[in-house]
């Protein structure tokens, strides 16, 4: 017996020693491993001829996402879509200050011009890019900044941050007073020749610093550079509104008041007020279990706008950060919330919920990462912003279910909501924008520290689209 072993034991080894390439020994090993049965060749008949999101669907109803009541709701009329463009962001965050802008008008229904922002969102951050290429202008072009810099001089992607800073820099019009065009719902294409016109520029930009042009002959480029970009956003998008008329209305179309002319600056000043400082009165907070909590992050480089603020957040545990949540919900205050939405979604129904599917059974295996893990792998990240509206409550105040105001249109989801069980909030919930006024004193003095500095290159941290 002990003969056998040692033989056997001396075959696993050799097999070792040799698994760095799959050899026919390896082959032949993961073959006998396929047992093949009944079970086994009919699992392979489903899963080889179907969806597998649909085909792990379990045919279960009434499920906590499915129910649709929350003990704690604020109601909101008219769902906005961001059509096929990644400004998911900046429709979260001004469908936030929509909501407070409703109210200060006393009408239902009201939208912001996500358009006149964003014209002044890729203008900013087309300076952004080529003052950083002028910035490293004397690294060498394969330096990691330099190539960050070159794969993304340009997106239509953001978070809160971007939202705080134009508004505060550009301020906000009515939808109707700077609408929408085909560029502005379809970004992709406009969105490729910028970013190709604005590398041919830093390419010039570097070439000068090389023959020995001095930084200030360099920003003199640099602006005349731009007057080209600024002209193929204004083809694209129309020249921002810089004053205009207006008044609101009921929803029959009757005005509420005399028309009164305005600049976007004025205009926000007048409805947002109740909003406060959106630089300085609202704190990010993140949900990474990857890096230690209770510590203040930045991201290098990570902004809108060059005189603006690089993207700042704060790192807390999941049971420290959802009663700050609730505290600004019960108060009916929305907040600004981003997550990993791709997972666990059933489009139809507007609902996330991690026990909605079964993939084990479907592919006779397990998926046991956990969230910390899945960061590390990259298998988990933000991917879309939403407008976090409601949470219903046990008779404990533990959360059971979360309701977000998505910006796919109204034919999307729950009629353009999307509803999540407190347990894929847990695992997939990644940032949420809070008033300082609803966390406590304990929690705000550690925005106080010095933030730790982290790449703009960590995938962790691109961009909402």
């Amino acid at each position: 017996m002990k003969k056998i072993l040692s033989i056997l034991a001396a075959g696993a080894l050799s097999l070792a020693a040799s698994a760095q390439n799959i050899t026919p020994e390896i082959l032949s090993t993961l073959k006998q491993s396929y047992e093949g049965n009944a079970a086994d060749r009919a699992r392979q008949s489903v899963v080889s001829n179907g969806s597998f999101k649909k085909l792990a669907l379990r045919p279960v109803v009434n499920t906590t996402g499915e129910n649709t009541h929350f003990s704690v709701d604020i109601r909101n009329t008219g769902i906005t879509n961001q059509q096929s463009s990644g400004r998911c962001w900046m429709f979260t965050g001004l469908n936030v200050l929509r909501n407070k802008a409703m109210k200060k008008m006393g009408i239902s229904g009201f939208q912001f011009s996500h358009l006149y922002l964003f014209f002044y969102d890729q203008l900013e951050k087309s300076n952004l890019f080529l003052q950083g290429i002028i910035d490293t202008r004397n690294e060498d072009i394969d330096h990691q900044k330099v190539q960050w810099l070159m794969q993304n001089p340009l997106s239509d992607g953001g978070t809160y941050t971007g939202v705080a800073d134009l508004v505060s820099k550009y301020g906000l019009v009515p939808s109707e007073v700077q609408p929408e065009t085909w560029a502005s719902n379809n970004t992709n294409e406009i969105d490729g020749h910028l970013k190709r016109k604005l590398r041919e520029i830093a390419i010039n930009l570097r070439e000068q610093a090389q023959q020995g042009k001095t930084e200030a002959q360099l920003q003199a480029y640099k602006v005349e550079q731009l007057k080209t970009i600024y002209q193929m956003l204004v083809l694209a998008y129309g020249e921002p509104v810089q004053e205009f008329l207006w008044a609101p209305r009921d929803n029959s179309g009757k005005p509420l008041s005399e028309l009164k002319k305005y600049t976007p600056m004025e205009f926000y000043k007048e409805y947002c007020a109740e909003a406060g400082d959106l630089q300085n009165d609202y704190i990010m907070l993140m949900n990474d279990p990857s890096r230690p909590y209770n510590k203040v992050y930045e991201i290098d480089m990570d902004r809108h706008v060059h005189d603006g603020h690089n993207w700042l957040y704060l790192n807390l545990d999941i049971k420290d950060l959802a009663p700050l949540a609730i505290a600004s919900l019960k108060d009916s205050t929305q907040m600004y919330f981003s997550c990993d939405v791709g997972k666990f979604l059933d489009s139809n129904k507007g609902i996330l919920d991690i026990q909605a599917w079964d993939y084990n059974s479907l592919l006779g295996t397990t998926f046991g990462m956990n969230k910390k893990q899945r960061i590390q792998t990259r298998d988990s990240g933000s991917s879309h912003a939403m407008t976090l509206m409601a949470v219903d409550l046990d008779d404990k105040g533990n959360p059971i279910k979360w309701k977000v105001e998505n910006s796919w249109g109204a034919s999307s989801g729950h009629n353009g909501y999307l509803i999540m069980t407190n347990e894929w909030f847990n695992e997939y919930m990644f940032r949420v924008v809070v008033h300082k006024k609803y966390i406590p004193k304990k929690i705000l003095k550690l925005t106080e520290q010095k933030p730790i500095l982290l790449p703009a290159w960590d995938p962790m941290f691109m961009g909402e689209q």
